[in-house]
């Protein structure tokens, strides 16, 4: 982990690398923003490690990105939803999900697209639809399944596209 003092430098990104730079922490931000609540969704998705699971929401927790509240489905099991802190993640996952298909592209396509939820029109890294040119805010985005993605549950939760 990097420090959390910087004593010859002031930086934001390393900051808040101490929150969301662990591979596992933005994987969990991704499926969280595709709907998944429950310890479970997050583990089966993810194929994460319970332990490291835990760990991360935990932190994620502590930190006011997710908020661990009580599940009414499953007396005494809780559940975890974004924050506001954790939704304003969003279009930076966005812009990454697009700079790494742009840059690493999967043979059959995208995994996920993004779509405006208002035209149907695909959204760019600006967060602006291309076909009607409006930018594209919270809410107004829809993250169906891509021609990319395979037949495993893994790298992107292959659940009902939720809207962001």
């Amino acid at each position: 982990m990097l420090q959390r003092d910087y004593p010859d430098q002031i930086c934001s990104i390393a900051r808040s690398l101490e929150v969301i730079g662990e591979r596992w922490t933005l994987l969990i931000l991704r499926d969280a923003i595709l709907g998944a609540e429950r310890f479970e969704e997050f583990q089966e998705t993810l194929g994460i490690a319970s332990n490291v699971l835990t760990s991360r929401l935990k932190l994620m927790c502590d930190e006011g990105v997710l908020e661990r509240l009580p599940d009414e489905q499953r007396p005494g099991r809780p559940k975890y939803v974004l924050t506001e802190k954790g939704r304003e993640l969003g279009p930076a996952l966005i812009m990454l999900m697009k700079w790494g298909d742009r840059h690493y592209p999967t043979s059959g396509g995208p995994p996920r697209l993004t779509l405006h939820a208002g035209c149907g029109g695909d959204i760019g890294a600006d967060l602006c639809c291309k076909r009607c040119g409006q930018s594209v805010g919270p809410g107004e985005l829809e993250l169906p399944l891509g021609p990319g993605i395979t037949g495993s549950t893994r790298g992107g939760s292959a659940q009902a596209p939720k809207r962001t």
